[in-house]
């Protein structure tokens, strides 16, 4: 049965992929064949480049953001809590314009738009309005939130740093300088393939606010991300408790070794 449905699947989606061939060939693509495009799915969804999903997306890029919220708040006279931080420059931007076209982004990031859509199987979302008898299907499938969570979480660590409170309160304690400890302390870090290490270690000696800004200083979730804890110079051969259920390599999708194949 299961070599069925495999057979199946596999079916449908040749199939339509000789629609959308032949439907790309004579310029007329509708929704529904767009849709079931194979770039949406795995495997050709892992080496899909901007380019090609800006192709038919690129409107994430051109929205702006409303002068006037559907309530009445005027944009410019309402900060979030991360324009707070300095590293924030200019007006409000689109989620999309953030991650991807913004000075901070392109500096510090290497966010690609298959960073966070890893496909999306119409088959496994809900009906709109829902069924509550189809429990077994999900709103909003697109994204997977703990990527979200690896930027947005919340900062605990200052509890087991050994910080008297959290970084904006007892930073200037420290000269307001992470590296101040951190330059010999966890020295392996930021080496995964959505983030430009070097870029991020050279803004962090100017500016503590670069590091502390994926460090809670843009929490949108109120647990953390267990970071992988990766071995560096010196590292004690004990490990501590709060650190005994860290993984110790990153999500193999991130690691720098696959950049070289995917999302150039």
């Amino acid at each position: 049965m299961k070599r069925y449905c495999l057979f199946l699947t596999l079916l449908l989606l040749s199939m339509s992929a000789m629609t959308l061939w032949a439907a790309q060939k004579t310029g007329e693509i509708n929704y529904d064949q767009a849709r079931w495009d194979p770039l949406h799915f795995q495997p050709a969804i892992a080496t899909a480049t901007n380019e090609q999903c800006l192709n038919c997306h690129q409107e994430v890029l051109k929205r702006e953001v409303l002068v006037k919220s559907p309530a009445g708040v005027v944009a410019v006279n309402s900060l979030a809590w991360y324009q707070t931080l300095s590293t924030y420059e200019g007006p409000q931007k689109t989620f999309h314009q953030r991650h991807l076209t913004e000075n901070l982004a392109k500096k510090l990031m290497n966010m690609k738009c298959n960073t966070c859509h890893q496909g999306n199987d119409p088959r496994e979302q809900a009906v709109i309005p829902p069924d509550h008898e189809q429990t077994q299907y999900t709103l909003r499938k697109q994204v997977n939130p703990e990527i979200c969570l690896m930027c947005h979480g919340d900062f605990p660590d200052y509890k087991v740093m050994g910080l008297p409170s959290e970084w904006n309160t007892s930073g200037a304690i420290f000269q307001n300088n992470c590296l101040l400890c951190h330059a010999g302390i966890r020295s392996n870090r930021h080496q995964v393939n959505y983030l430009n290490a070097e870029a991020i270690e050279t803004a962090g000696k100017e500016n503590s606010d670069v590091c502390f800004g994926c460090h809670g200083g843009r929490q949108w979730y109120r647990i953390s991300y267990p970071y992988a804890r990766h071995s560096w110079p010196g590292i004690a051969k004990e490990v501590p408790e709060w650190a005994k259920d860290r993984p110790t390599e990153s999500n193999p999708r991130f690691r720098i070794t696959n950049q070289k194949t995917a999302n150039k």
